[in-house]
């Protein structure tokens, strides 16, 4: 007998969910808690709404804009805002995409000494798991026609977006290495909105925003080997849409992320 039939049994369970199931469902999304940052971007918004469906959502961002999950604006500086933003959660989302209209030296400054502090105060809180959204330009450096593995070493070039993301991976790395987390890095194609892109020529980098939140689920659900690509609790995944012309091969997020890439442009 479930768990469904014994409370039907016993004139529990009312037509429509009973207030027992929904506070049961409440309590297992609160014990699934999961924190975003960049809540400002509608990339962080979109995966949201994703996770939403099966885990308690909370946004930040350095400044507060309307939304509809719980919202805290933070500097992520070494302090206390910085050590109860991430108090009782279980994972970390860190879209990590500096404000609109930074410049070079403040780009930089947001991949590392705010992911820095954002990881140091993780690990004291106990999360256990940080997923840094990266960049597949970091890749593009190498002939069109490879196709190019997470094994690949990092060809990044000096254009700020590009390098902070590098360094911004250097800086979680250096965490798993210490295995103080489980990180894991999904380097994006050039995300986009399909609707926004339908009937333009189609760019080899895209990767539909959708295709992202799914792929971020999977990826706080999977279970690793702490050991895999040989630095500590550290593993790396391509995330692009799948069509002719892609670049970067997702298969291995396939196989341990359930991703399933369906966005043809």
């Amino acid at each position: 007998m479930n768990r469904r039939q014994l409370l039907q049994g016993a004139g529990i369970l009312l037509t429509g969910g009973s207030t027992l199931d929904r506070e049961a469902e409440a309590s297992s999304q609160s014990e699934r808690r999961v924190l975003i940052t960049s809540g400002e971007t509608e990339l962080a918004q979109v995966i949201a709404d994703h996770l939403s469906r099966d885990r308690g959502v909370r946004l930040t961002g350095l400044t507060a804009v309307p939304s509809r999950f719980p919202f805290t604006a933070c500097q992520l500086d070494h302090d206390s805002a910085t050590d109860e933003l991430v108090q009782g959660v279980e994972a970390i989302v860190h879209v990590a995409e500096p404000p609109s209209g930074a410049g070079d030296r403040e780009q930089i400054d947001h991949l590392t000494r705010r992911t820095y502090n954002l990881a140091r105060a993780a690990v004291d809180a106990g999360v256990d798991r940080l997923l840094f959204l990266s960049t597949l330009e970091l890749m593009t450096g190498y002939d069109e026609d490879f196709l190019v593995s997470e094994r690949w070493r990092p060809l990044p070039t000096t254009r700020p977006s590009v390098l902070a993301r590098h360094l911004g991976e250097y800086t979680c790395r250096e965490f798993a290495r210490e295995q103080k987390l489980q990180v894991i890095v999904l380097r994006l194609g050039k995300v986009v909105k399909a609707a926004a892109v339908k009937g333009q020529a189609a760019d080899p980098l895209w990767v539909e925003e959708r295709e992202v939140a799914q792929a971020v689920a999977g990826a706080l659900d999977a279970k690793l080997s702490d050991h895999a690509q040989g630095v500590g609790r550290w593993r790396i995944f391509n995330v692009q849409s799948e069509f002719p012309g892609s670049r970067f091969p997702v298969s291995n997020a396939k196989g341990a992320l359930g991703y399933r890439p369906w966005f043809k442009p």
